[in-house]
């Protein structure tokens, strides 16, 4: 069974919590997650998206202590179904376009940068600051550049963390987005259930714990999401990998938290 909400509907969903228009062709907001932010904080004054690669549903099930950082702050899982082929430049296009793969053009494992109009250009659009923070060469990195917007870009992950957590409290960004590579790149050469794996799961946890704890300290509302890509799968040899149409590879949870 698939999970019910489609990765598409992010786009439109930080759009509606920012209160500026989606792409036009972007699949409807999640008016769950619009509800329970809007329930605790009226319009958040910025969003901030935790994006730690290939962390699926199903992990969750078989190891919920791993959770605790997050379930801890961020009662509200969504079960998203991300898109096909669930690998990670396509689903990343899609959570902010709002579009398919057919719409925003990759549809493979490719990086080119994205022509088509995304969240950032929207944000750009009603004057607001938005910013990437990732790993060099990684998709999140390359499809959404030669935009008017701030990206730091790195070559290790402890860089990567370290300039988010300096930019949370600089405090001057309605959206950033922080990617995470660790979790993939050790699942897909120790298997998904490793313990290898399993350790790089915990520190995305509880890094996303660290960046909530961070952000509370600069007293601006903030809707905060623990949102990952895609899933992942066991394959021949105790090896990960995922790009399949399986529930291990398309069905992932998105957790939000609300701050201030």
């Amino acid at each position: 069974m698939y999970n019910a909400v489609p990765m598409q509907s992010t786009c439109a969903t930080i759009a509606a919590l920012l209160g500026i228009e989606a792409p036009a062709d972007a699949y409807a907001p999640c008016k769950q997650v619009v509800n329970y932010v809007e329930k605790r904080l009226g319009k958040p004054e910025r969003v901030i998206m935790y994006n730690p690669d290939a962390i699926a549903h199903h992990l969750w099930q078989k190891y919920p202590d791993l959770y605790t950082p997050v379930l801890e702050l961020s009662p509200l899982p969504v079960p998203i179904c991300t898109v096909m082929p669930s690998v990670t430049p396509v689903c990343f296009a899609s959570m902010y376009t709002g579009v398919s793969p057919e719409v925003h053009g990759i549809r493979k494992y490719e990086k080119p940068v994205l022509t088509c109009d995304t969240l950032f250009d929207c944000l750009i659009r009603a004057g607001k600051k938005c910013a990437i923070v990732s790993t060099a060469g990684d998709s999140i990195s390359m499809i959404f550049l030669e935009r008017e917007m701030d990206y730091f870009i790195y070559p290790t992950l402890e860089e990567v963390n370290e300039k988010a957590h300096e930019l949370i409290a600089e405090d001057k960004y309605d959206l950033l987005v922080i990617y995470n590579a660790n979790f993939d790149s050790i699942m897909h050469r120790y298997g998904p259930e490793s313990p290898e794996a399993l350790v790089a799961l915990d520190h995305n946890c509880r890094e996303y714990a660290a960046l909530a704890e961070l952000a509370e300290k600069t007293g601006r509302k903030t809707a905060l999401a623990f949102a990952p890509d895609h899933g992942c799968h066991e394959i021949d040899g105790g090896c990960g990998s995922h790009g399949l149409d399986m529930e291990e590879d398309l069905n992932i949870l998105h957790f939000w938290k609300c701050i201030g």
